[in-house]
């Protein structure tokens, strides 16, 4: 059966906006114009997300697991006193476990109607990138990142590629943390 046949109207809707905000992202990304995001560090990958995908970085918060969640679904957390479910980006993404340090940071994304948090390994503040910056070949084959990326940047000899948190939130697969 489609799925997007057993969608309700207003999720429809949301749906559509998500697309919409995504492709806009990913237009702004080639525009003749600055580009900024928040940089961090993915185990030995440098990532940028839009500033717009991140209400705010928290210091990894204590965590209660979920029962029969998937390993990268780390648990859920009480922050302000809403529950927030907590990825471990590197395992969702298929990357191997990262070491616990005192640097990891959780990227809280910004939707009310998608409570999610994702545990990187280091946030490194906003960096801006000149159109100059653009290198699209980075991410043509960047394994499991590719369908969520925006694009790719260069600068000082180090590549960063563009995530998309919403492109990512919108995959069948982060819907489906039960084993």
């Amino acid at each position: 059966m489609n799925a997007v046949a057993d969608m309700q109207p207003f999720d429809l809707l949301l749906d559509l906006e998500a697309q919409l905000r995504a492709a806009r992202l990913e237009q702004s990304a080639g525009e003749a114009q600055a580009w900024s995001g928040l940089a961090f560090r993915l185990r030995d990958r440098w990532l940028l997300t839009p500033r717009q995908d991140v209400r705010e970085v928290i210091p990894a918060p204590k965590l209660t697991r979920v029962p029969g969640a998937k390993r990268w679904l780390l648990g859920v957390a009480n922050v302000r006193g809403g529950l927030l479910p907590v990825t471990d980006l590197g395992l969702w993404l298929d990357l191997p476990v990262a070491t616990p340090s005192r640097n990891q940071r959780v990227l809280v994304f910004n939707s009310e109607r998608i409570p999610a948090g994702f545990l990187v390994d280091e946030v490194a503040g906003h960096r801006q990138f000149a159109p100059a910056d653009q290198r699209p070949e980075l991410s043509r084959d960047a394994g499991t990142l590719t369908p969520y990326l925006l694009g790719g940047f260069s600068r000082e000899g180090r590549g960063w590629l563009a995530l998309s948190l919403h492109k990512l939130t919108q995959a069948p697969a982060f819907a489906d943390a039960g084993i």
